[in-house]
């Protein structure tokens, strides 16, 4: 996996944490560094640990599916982006978030963020991935669109929450069919 394709697939894993910081942005109203710092530290330290943790649990069941990783890794990124995608088309009202950033409310939220990166992590057990370097990447972009999150939803409120699942969702979705296609030895 190439420099690029990483960046994309981090953008890709940081847009429920972008979201949920829009949200928390819009419920603070008016923001200070600290609050941008604190999304950004809990989503993007949780986006960076989950998939180190899916990678050492997918490598320990590497030798049993080698031959099928390409449609694992497909099938999860489906599966992750293709939620995010209904998410975002679904109808009906926009879940609460509130401005509180205690302790237990940002762990809980980046925990709920960050179980497609575990996920993500297994995939990358069957991928040619370096993968301290790849966990710290997608670690620090989530930081970065936490905390512009923030910014944003003070700034513009939560319009473009939708639109932001919907694109993370969709890039999930191409990764994981380019990633079959190279398996399935077409590209």
């Amino acid at each position: 996996m190439g420099l690029w394709e990483l960046f994309i697939l981090a953008l890709g894993l940081s847009m429920d944490a972008f979201a949920v910081s829009v949200c928390k942005g819009l419920g603070l109203g008016s923001i200070r560094p600290k609050h941008m710092a604190l999304a950004g530290a809990w989503f993007g330290g949780f986006q960076a640990l989950m998939p180190l943790i899916g990678f050492y649990l997918g490598r320990f069941f590497a030798n049993i599916i080698t031959a099928y990783d390409h449609w694992v890794a497909f099938v999860l990124l489906l599966v992750i982006g293709g939620k995010m995608v209904w998410e975002a088309l679904e109808d009906g009202e926009d879940e609460d978030v509130d401005a509180a950033m205690d302790a237990r409310t940002m762990f809980l939220l980046a925990v709920a963020t960050s179980i497609d990166a575990l996920a993500v992590g297994v995939t990358f057990a069957f991928l040619e991935v370096d993968i301290l370097p790849a966990v710290l990447f997608i670690g620090a972009t989530t930081f970065v669109c936490s905390a512009a999150g923030v910014k944003i939803g003070s700034v513009f409120g939560a319009r473009y929450k939708k639109k932001a699942e919907l694109a993370g969702g969709a890039v999930l979705v191409l990764i994981g069919l380019k990633i079959l296609l190279e398996g399935l030895g077409i590209l």
